[in-house]
């Protein structure tokens, strides 16, 4: 990576490879518990980057495998988000898997980055939420983040559980030009998204009239119009955000908070990624755009959750089988959390963990 004429960055195909790391551990599977991504978690499982030598200098791939004492092996990798999102990552590691088992090139990567451009001139749409989703870190927000201690936990639901969650939150709408009644069903992510979103402004104890957001990632790929092509390498990941005040969040029935997610993803369109493309060319023009990259206050009283619900987490088999787990190694500041499959995980203040971990299974 390195940066251009005009500030912007660029990778730089200098063919100087990945950096890959072999290791052996005294250590076995079920040393690691229920793989809550702790920092400690994370260390001797990943390769560590020397960032002392500049930007140039960073590896956009880090490979560590490790072979731990009871026969299993570990798989560390780490892709800078410059050059892929999730989808693209595990794109990569799947294939990469394939072709370690003979299996042929199943789906090709396309990377074409202009397919991702701004419109000249830009152009933003009257009615977005772009500065919200898009703030600049700060001195004061980051000094915010380390002044309490937080723990990270991995809390896992049943499909059953998960059932009642949906079923709670379906609900009815009069159609009024038929007088029939529509039935309105959530996805499982705008669902399980709500009901975690819920529980933390109750153990938070947010007051009724507090606005709070719930941030999440939307895969840009086929709302797009033309979709992108399939195998598309790159991050096409856009940030949108549900916002709400407290007091309704709670008083309400879950379907509300469900409809508030709901009703951000759909506004996520081609007109509106394109507006965010073009919002991004012109803070480009003002600004330095990595103080956006991790500037979203996703701490409280808002939250930040990604989906991984519909990713290809368990496909990368390299010879010895299906992986038994795949998830992160680490959620680094509070606010954050990632849900897969069925489990939650989830990064807060430790003082409201507990009333979290009771609330979010009290279904």
């Amino acid at each position: 990576m390195d940066e251009g004429e005009k500030g912007r960055l660029e990778i730089d195909c200098n063919a100087e490879g990945a950096l890959f790391v072999v290791a052996c551990s005294s250590s076995c599977i079920d040393d690691f518990g229920n793989f809550a991504p702790t920092l400690d978690f994370g260390r001797g499982l990943l390769p560590t980057v020397d960032y002392s030598g500049g930007i140039s200098s960073y590896p956009l791939l880090l490979v560590h495998i490790t072979y731990l004492k009871c026969g299993g092996v570990a798989l560390g990798v780490r892709i800078d988000h410059h050059l892929a999102d999730g989808l693209s990552a595990l794109h990569f590691i799947n294939t990469w898997s394939n072709m370690a088992r003979g299996l042929d090139l199943a789906i090709p990567p396309t990377i074409n980055r202009t397919l991702l451009c701004a419109r000249d001139p830009p152009r933003t749409l009257l009615n977005h939420n772009h500065h919200i989703v898009y703030q600049p870190s700060n001195d004061h927000d980051q000094h915010e983040s380390t002044g309490a201690e937080t723990v990270v936990s991995v809390l896992t639901f049943t499909r059953e559980q998960l059932n009642i969650l949906k079923a709670m939150s379906t609900m009815t709408k009069e159609q009024e030009d038929d007088m029939s009644t529509l039935l309105i069903k959530y996805t499982s992510f705008e669902v399980f998204a709500g009901h975690v979103w819920r529980c933390a402004c109750k153990a938070h104890e947010l007051a009724n009239d507090q606005e709070t957001n719930l941030y999440f990632a939307v895969n840009g790929r086929t709302r797009l119009q033309p979709p992108l092509p399939p195998g598309y390498f790159g991050n096409v990941i856009f940030r949108a955000a549900a916002t709400a005040v407290a007091g309704d969040l709670i008083s309400k029935p879950l379907s509300y908070a469900a409809s508030c997610i709901h009703n951000a993803m759909v506004c996520m369109d081609d007109d509106y990624v394109q507006s965010e493309l073009d919002y991004l060319e012109l803070q480009q023009r003002h600004q330095d755009l990595s103080s956006l990259a991790h500037g979203t206050h996703v701490r409280c009283p808002n939250l930040g959750i990604t989906n991984w619900f519909t990713l290809s987490l368990y496909d990368a088999d390299f010879g010895w089988g299906r992986p038994s787990f795949l998830g992160r190694a680490g959620i680094p500041s509070e606010g954050k959390a990632t849900n897969h499959g069925l489990s939650l995980c989830i990064n807060l203040h430790s003082r409201h963990m507990n009333t979290f971990s009771k609330l979010v299974y009290d279904i």
